[in-house]
């Protein structure tokens, strides 16, 4: 599995921390490390257990060795322990020496035909309407769009087209949120004819010598100020998302 190699790349950089604080937030979760790197990742609520009592693992996270709390993103039980391992894995990424994305080159640096097929999985507005404007077609499809009947500002494609739509694909964007869902294998089993697959987003591990091999070709995550942790973390407790967050954002573009 690719998160088994995830972990592996990751381990030098996390065996020696130690998780010093950590928030839980409707959207976001947030890590920090006893070095003060600060690592976010995605929480997908789709799927959580119900009960009050169904987080109680983040009790016993503080003060624990990272790379252990690193490894629920393989072995958690569900989407939030899987996505608190992620966090972990984001902060270790900081000790990586990792280009920015570069602005003044759109798409993520790539190169997009104007007969290009484009799809996303995992709807990002921004990122959307930048390679709508280089590409034929963007096609996007988001679960939780789809599961709660939610509109959007562009089309949502059916879930269940993907298999049909995504080997026409020559560029493919998908969310790094797929890792913590246990489904970016099976797109990337769609996604072979693709010259291009970007994963994006925060919840990205930003390990590039993990994904050799996988088909993936750029890493697009995120970096986070740590000169801003508390607002941060408060933002986050206070079920802030992306927008709320995005001053103490460094975007990262890295190629596999």
């Amino acid at each position: 599995m690719i998160m088994d190699n995830v972990l592996k790349a990751a381990r030098p950089y996390l065996k020696n921390m130690i998780v010093k604080d950590a928030v839980l937030g409707l959207s976001l979760i947030g890590i920090e490390l006893d070095n003060g790197d600060v690592g976010l990742s995605y929480m997908l609520r789709d799927r959580l257990p119900s009960g009050c009592s169904s987080f109680g693992f983040a009790q016993d996270i503080i003060g624990k060795n990272a790379y252990e709390v690193a490894r629920l993103a393989v072995t958690g039980e569900d989407d939030a322990q899987r996505g608190l391992g992620m966090a972990v894995l984001n902060a270790g990424s900081r000790q990586l020496d990792l280009p920015d994305d570069d602005k003044s080159t759109p798409c993520f640096g790539l190169e997009i035909h104007p007969e290009d097929m484009v799809g996303m999985i995992g709807f990002i507005e921004p990122v959307a309407r930048q390679f709508a404007q280089a590409a034929k077609k963007v096609i996007i499809f988001d679960k939780g769009i789809t599961l709660s009947g939610g509109e959007a500002t562009m089309k949502i494609h059916p879930m269940e087209d993907q298999e049909k739509l995504l080997p026409e694909c020559d560029v493919v964007i998908i969310s790094g949120t797929t890792m913590i869902n246990q489904t970016l294998e099976e797109l990337l089993d769609w996604c072979q004819n693709a010259r291009e697959i970007v994963l994006v987003g925060s919840s990205t591990p930003m390990y590039p010598e993990a994904f050799k091999d996988t088909g993936v070709t750029v890493l697009a995550g995120s970096w986070w100020d740590i000169r801003q942790k508390t607002s941060l973390f408060k933002k986050i407790s206070l079920s802030g998302g992306i927008s709320h967050v995005s001053s103490a954002m460094m975007k990262k573009a890295v190629k596999v």
